[in-house]
């Protein structure tokens, strides 16, 4: 059964970037589709992320931040999984909680990448 609710992120001009490194970052990953706009910028796109359906367009009339307040939450199979995940979205980007122990998981993070987009990584 496909998901009910999917999670859309809206770029400023970088959304077919920003699928392309997510899925070089998460196994498994595909892209689905994207659907260029006629001045061949991405307008619309689907892809997977960890069996996560996702979609992405691009915003070129209004700019739009990300907040924290909305964040991806991924729970990491392995400790080499999150630690390459953790280390991939956090560089150019943010850390906002470190990679470490907490009362709630054995090894957690936050970070916002370098499009702005929060996540939160748990090993599972």
């Amino acid at each position: 059964m496909d998901q009910k609710i999917v999670t859309c992120l809206m770029f400023s001009g970088q959304a077919e970037e920003a699928i392309r490194f997510y899925t070089s970052v998460f196994s498994p990953a595909e892209i689905e589709q994207i659907v260029p706009q006629e001045n061949g910028i991405m307008f619309h796109a689907t892809f997977r992320l960890k069996g996560q359906r996702l979609m992405a367009i691009d915003n070129h009339i209004d700019h739009h931040e990300f907040t924290p307040a909305m964040s991806l939450c991924v729970t990491c199979d392995t400790e080499e999984e999150i630690d390459r995940v953790f280390e991939r979205l956090s560089q150019s980007g943010k850390v906002l909680v470190p990679l470490g122990s907490y009362p709630f998981s054995k090894k957690f993070a936050w970070v916002e990448d370098q499009y702005g987009v929060s996540w939160q990584l748990s090993l599972g």
